[in-house]
């Protein structure tokens, strides 16, 4: 019996379509996969199925959930959202109110979906169920890292207990380990509560692992739909071919560049937050972020750093491209000692950093041309036309088109705005480039290209680049060496061999451990 049917459903912007006469059947219990590039469709049809489309939206078709048309008042839908159906918005930074502590947007959550009683437990037990300590109720989302955040919104969407859960690429901002155990509860949440699932992701593996059934999306049309064994065993049409191809992608030749003498020099960083008190008499320690963390970059190389959620990773990065200071130690690059925000004006154009959040990095007041051309105030001089030439030169490196460049941010998938994150970085040619987690939000299909393109940059203009990633293929691919962090502390180094394929610490063990199955037939949770 069929939990929720959707009818032929089709949602345009001002008469031009983005999806287009999808239907499909959930059943009570049944776990359905939704894959695609990203702007074909699949989130729209998330956000039609949740009465969230943004405004100007028009949609055709029916919904019926347990044989009810779905309701059109706004009133009678969120009664929805807030028991029957939760959702995991694939945003998590944007999705949490940065004003209120998380504990008590899930206690929010649980009052919507009419929980009553002592909350505290309530609220405890949510935290326990995504792997996070009871502490983390007392902070606020930007004292979290990304994984966490994401871990957060999975909890609200599970207030309720739900009968249909819809995850949005829940998983994209987790490390292998945390990716692994939230796929992991959900399962477990699906059997032992009788939940359904709609499960919406550019990773392939995820969803082979995840789901019974899959739906295949492509510019706005279904183009397959059947059983998982079906799909990756014996798919149908080119585009589920070709998308299975590529996440079979191994790059096994890449270009390198000379690898030369010290560029950046980390000397005993050490980072400190101040952590909310409990009350006034219960002041709370800081929170050590970063302990002591040294290591050298030497020109043109590629240096991953990889670690689990709250391992330090981002807080480095955005030390070193002086968005954020140290508590203790010292930088220096290009003979230049710096701390954090006294970077150098000189040479900050020679530091760029690719934020890992591609939504919350663009001013969504700027055309994306104006947020790309925005890092080219730091250049001393430049013709016009030589300064339009490069726009369009690192727009169309990453695989968009120049023609996008009139547009706003919003207007794009969160797969076309990291590359765009990619290209402004590039754009003044810098010499050190961080990217933290440039492929997370990246179809399977765009993936093996962007890291083919940002080698391919980095021998032709010598780049040296810090990785921050927890794809350990991505890292096998593009690494010289590793750096494995766990609790603000570097606890392991080598090259990509030796990391992978003879960890020595259990930490890095167990990263490599979580990773997921290649895509193929594989048992369900």
């Amino acid at each position: 019996m069929a939990l929720l049917k959707v009818d032929n459903l089709s949602v345009s912007f001002s008469g031009q379509p983005v999806l287009e006469g999808a239907s499909f059947a959930i059943g009570k219990g049944q776990r359905f996969g939704i894959i695609g590039e990203s702007g074909s469709g699949k989130t729209m049809c998330a956000l039609a199925i949740m009465g969230l489309l943004p405004d100007g939206a028009t949609t055709a078709g029916t919904i019926v959930f347990d044989d009810q048309p779905m309701p059109e008042s706004e009133e009678a839908r969120a009664k929805l959202r807030g028991k029957r159906i939760g959702m995991v918005l694939q945003e998590p930074m944007t999705s949490l109110d940065p004003l209120q502590r998380t504990g008590e947007q899930i206690g929010e959550a649980l009052v919507l979906s009419g929980a009553i009683g002592d909350l505290k437990p309530q609220i405890e037990a949510l935290f326990g169920e995504v792997g996070l300590d009871a502490s983390h109720a007392a902070r606020y989302p930007h004292e979290l890292s990304g994984g966490q955040r994401q871990r957060v919104l999975i909890a609200m969407a599970l207030a309720g207990k739900p009968d249909l859960l819809i995850a949005d690429e829940p998983t994209s901002a987790l490390d292998l380990i945390a990716q692994r155990r939230v796929l992991d509860l959900i399962g477990r949440l699906c059997t032992e509560r009788g939940m359904a699932l709609m499960f919406i992701s550019h990773d392939l593996k995820a969803v082979a692992v995840l789901c019974t059934r899959i739906m295949v999306v492509q510019g706005g049309h279904v183009v397959e739909m059947n059983e998982k064994a079906e799909i990756f065993g014996h798919p149908k049409h080119d585009y589920t071919r070709a998308l299975i191809a590529a996440g079979r992608h191994r790059a096994k030749t890449l270009m390198r560049t000379p690898i030369g003498g010290t560029v950046l020099d980390v000397r005993a960083i050490t980072k400190r937050y101040r952590q909310p008190d409990v009350s006034w008499f219960e002041p709370r320690p800081p929170l050590l972020a970063l302990d002591s963390v040294s290591f050298a970059i030497r020109a043109g190389e590629s240096l991953a750093l990889v670690g689990p959620s709250g391992s330090g990773k981002s807080t480095l990065a955005r030390i070193i491209a002086g968005l954020n200071d140290a508590t203790k130690g010292e930088l220096e690059f290009d003979n230049q000692i710096y701390h954090g925000t006294d970077l150098p004006r000189l040479i900050r154009r020679d530091i760029s950093l690719v934020f890992p959040d591609p939504f919350g990095s663009f001013n969504p007041r700027l055309t994306i041309g104006e947020s790309v051309a925005e890092p080219l105030r730091l250049e001393d001089h430049g013709d016009a036309d030589e300064l339009g030439r490069r726009i369009v030169e690192v727009v169309s490196a990453v695989g968009l088109a120049p023609d996008m460049l009139s547009r706003y941010p919003r207007e794009f998938s969160g797969g076309q705005r990291q590359r765009f994150a990619i290209a402004r970085a590039l754009i003044t040619r810098p010499r050190l480039v961080v990217l933290d987690e440039p492929v997370s939000a990246l179809d399977v299909s765009v993936r093996g290209e962007v890291l083919v393109l940002l080698n391919r940059l980095r021998a032709d203009f010598g780049l040296t680049f810090l990785i921050i990633s927890h794809d350990l293929e991505m890292v096998r691919i593009v690494a010289d060496r590793v750096i494995v962090m766990d609790k603000g502390r570097i606890i392991e180094t080598g090259t990509p061999a030796q990391l992978l394929d003879k960890p020595q610490e259990l930490l890095t063990k167990e990263l490599i451990a979580a990773g997921l199955p290649d895509i193929g037939i594989v048992p369900v949770f």
